[in-house]
């Protein structure tokens, strides 16, 4: 079986998080993990076994140790540390992006479920940072005619949601929240996806650092195609959350094709109107 191809550099990653739990950006985490606490409470389950978290170690996974008390928090390497079977709650938070292979990472979670056990994962969707991508791109071309990998590509949702079904979760469910975020300084917006520990650690990146004249460029069309009327930046974060369920025999299964008894229109309480046949074209004559 042919290895995935290298997206992200571990080692950059691994730096990158170590610098930002200096000074951690945590409102995003925030945001999602009162989401996911929200969602559960709409579940008819109650979870018995300690919640299994995987995620960034530091302040981020504090603060989910604290959203779920006796959770296990699990730094998310390629090969996760879980054991099969001992969860009936799982949770992806925030870092399933930076997986070389995505698919993998769920089957690995699915494993670690119970049957009938709850996989959910928050992630960013490929609107996230549309803003800046579009304008580094454009300024880019304008100034070097050539294009380099600067912000990480996000999945788009109809794409993460097929990855519940390959990893063989029943149940499975994709949906997407988006926010927009104003900053008046683009210094700013910087600062806090270094906090959240999300610079560039693209394997393909370029070591040296960004030109100067490529800053002014990007930040010249961010304000000239991206901003509200009193100048802010808008900045687009998007989060994808993806759930399924560790298949179980206990489980509602749907009905065969052509098992109904009931008509819709019955249902709804209507009249049923048959379709008219379909006319037989006329047949053409070649002209005398």
């Amino acid at each position: 079986m042919q290895a995935p191809p290298q997206l992200t550099d571990r080692t950059a990653l691994t730096r990158h998080r170590s610098r930002a739990a200096r000074q951690p950006a945590l409102f995003l985490h925030d945001s999602v993990r009162d989401e996911i606490k929200e969602r559960l409470n709409e579940v008819n389950r109650t979870f018995t076994a300690p919640a299994l978290v995987l995620g960034q170690p530091g302040p981020w996974g504090d603060g989910w140790a604290q959203a779920f008390p006796g959770a296990r928090i699990v730094a998310d390497a390629p090969v996760l540390d879980l054991q099969p079977g001992a969860h009936d709650l799982v949770i992806h938070a925030l870092c399933l992006h930076w997986a070389d292979d995505p698919l993998g990472q769920i089957i690995q979670c699915r494993r670690a479920l119970r049957p009938d056990g709850l996989f959910i994962a928050a992630l960013p969707g490929g609107r996230s940072l549309q803003e800046l991508r579009a304008v580094l791109a454009q300024a880019e071309s304008d100034l070097y005619g050539a294009l380099s990998p600067r912000v990480l590509p996000m999945t788009d949702i109809r794409d993460a949601g097929a990855l519940l079904q390959r990893a063989g979760l029943a149940l499975p469910v994709a949906d997407s929240t988006a926010q927009r975020i104003l900053y008046a300084d683009p210094h700013r917006l910087i600062a806090d996806l270094r906090g959240m520990g999300e610079g560039n650690a693209l394997a393909a990146r370029h070591r040296r650092p960004m030109p100067r004249a490529l800053w002014d460029r990007a930040m010249q069309l961010y304000a000239q195609a991206h901003a509200d009327s009193a100048g802010r930046l808008i900045v687009t974060a998007e989060t994808l959350f993806l759930t399924g369920w560790a298949p179980a025999e206990t489980q509602q299964k749907p009905l065969r094709p052509g098992s109904a008894v009931t008509r819709l229109a019955e249902a709804l309480g209507t009249r049923e109107t048959p379709l008219e046949p379909a006319s037989q074209p006329r047949p053409c004559r070649d002209a005398d």
